[in-house]
């Protein structure tokens, strides 16, 4: 009982900001766990029973950002995360290759044509967060 009160006095008033707490089914959490939280007005969400891997896929996607881009960058207030994070987004979805996909963003629909004579175009490069992420396409 202690520990969620330990959890909640750390956010401190951040905590009226905060809508739903994410857990797992342990028996560890407990009912009365849950009831610190909802106390607050937190819905706390379980994940869904007999699946110890149902946050793989979003540990994917997060490890992915930190190595990508917050590893790299300073973050200094809450409007520089979200900047951070939208132009993290922004790139993932529109741009960045995806191996499930055949190299396709999920954005992207079809396949670009291939170039068959790489002397007569020129490489473009576009920066995004200050050179952390750099995407590349070919000058029409």
């Amino acid at each position: 009982m202690q520990q969620p009160r330990n959890i909640a006095a750390d956010f401190g008033t951040r905590i009226e900001s905060l809508r739903f707490l994410v857990r797992d089914r342990d028996g560890k959490y407990g009912p009365s766990f849950d009831a610190v939280f909802e106390a607050d007005d937190i819905d706390v969400i379980k994940s869904a029973p007999r699946a110890p891997r149902m946050n793989a896929h979003c540990e994917r996607v997060i490890g992915s950002i930190r190595r990508e881009a917050l590893d790299h960058v300073l973050i200094v207030n809450e409007a520089q995360a979200r900047q951070v994070l939208g132009a993290c987004q922004r790139h993932y979805n529109e741009h960045r290759p995806h191996r499930a996909r055949k190299q396709l963003p999920p954005d992207a629909h079809e396949q670009t044509t291939g170039v068959h004579d790489l002397e007569a175009r020129r490489l473009l490069r576009t920066r995004v967060l200050g050179g952390v992420i750099n995407e590349y396409r070919y000058a029409a």
